[in-house]
């Protein structure tokens, strides 16, 4: 594969525009369409085409990224949009968006009738690692389809095949159950230690390198000590998430208190109209149940 290779990108909001940023810079040509039009529109000066609709955008590809909200709304863009009807048989459907194992696996199926190749292929890493081109990518489908689109994942980060159709998205599930419980577990520390009289700031830094070190300490600790809170990772998707966990870890009959406790954290910061806060600010969440918001900082 190589940057001969036409590329079409469905959804181009927080994540997707970076990485068609760093698709066009690595030479590929590449038409995007999103369902606000202004957010595709704005990559244009960066070389990119724009399309006036998904299934025109996918016309003539050899690879249809899609990076979407949910399950229904992959389904609808391949399916009732009309993209897998513009693909021909041979050209690959690569979503990295983070929808539920099964129906990942139900578009891998449909599309096979078609002749067309699918990966579920989740990401973690945020815009920065989308900007970056660190993105973890985790590869589920065929191994050598996905062998064979080396070349056009190099630009967006670090791939690994890590089972058949699903399992990428199971591996990303896996992941955000650990974010969660990370960001969790970070905000009740820098609620402790102000509470004892240190500073927040002052406790990031000093446990830096340590065993509580992570991207999580790094980042989020970082807008959890500067109070910002725009987001990067909205909360009601951390909880689509979570919710997408639970349903999994029933079917499989597993018990996951953790994750049953963060989730159910993040139901109420979201039902509180945080919807759209990063997933950090579940820091105000725990404020609030604690009765310490920032005037009693």
């Amino acid at each position: 594969m190589d940057t001969r290779s036409r590329i079409a990108f469905i959804g181009t909001g927080l994540m997707g525009a970076p990485m068609v940023r760093r698709l066009l810079a690595a030479g590929f040509a590449v038409t995007v369409w999103n369902r606000d039009g202004r957010k595709a529109e704005a990559l244009v000066s960066a070389g990119a085409r724009n399309a006036s609709t998904a299934r025109e955008a996918a016309s003539g590809a050899d690879i249809v990224f899609t990076m979407l909200s949910d399950g229904t709304a992959v389904g609808e863009v391949l399916f009732s949009a009309g993209v897998a009807d513009a693909l021909r048989p041979g050209g690959t459907v690569i979503d990295t968006s983070s929808i539920a194992p099964p129906i990942a696996r139900d578009h891998a199926a449909r599309l096979a009738e078609r002749g067309i190749a699918h990966v579920d292929a989740p990401v973690s890493g945020g815009v920065v690692g989308a900007e970056a081109g660190t993105l973890a990518i985790m590869a589920g489908g065929e191994a050598d389809v996905i062998a064979g689109l080396s070349g056009v994942f190099a630009p967006l980060g670090r791939v690994t095949h890590v089972g058949p159709s699903g399992a990428g998205q199971i591996c990303k599930l896996a992941n955000q159950q650990i974010v969660a419980i990370t960001i969790g577990a970070v905000a009740e520390a820098m609620m402790l230690v102000e509470a004892g009289g240190a500073s927040r700031a002052k406790f990031r830094e000093a446990i830096r390198g340590g065993f509580a070190e992570s991207r999580i300490l790094e980042l989020h600790g970082q807008r959890m000590v500067e109070r910002r809170f725009e987001p990067g990772g909205p909360s009601r998707l951390q909880l689509k998430d979570l919710n997408a966990v639970a349903a999994m870890a029933q079917s499989l009959g597993l018990h996951l208190p953790l994750t049953a406790d963060i989730r159910e954290a993040f139901e109420a910061f979201v039902a509180d109209g945080h919807g759209d806060t990063d997933h950090s600010g579940l820091l105000l969440h725990l404020e609030k149940i604690n009765d310490r918001g920032e005037n009693d900082r």
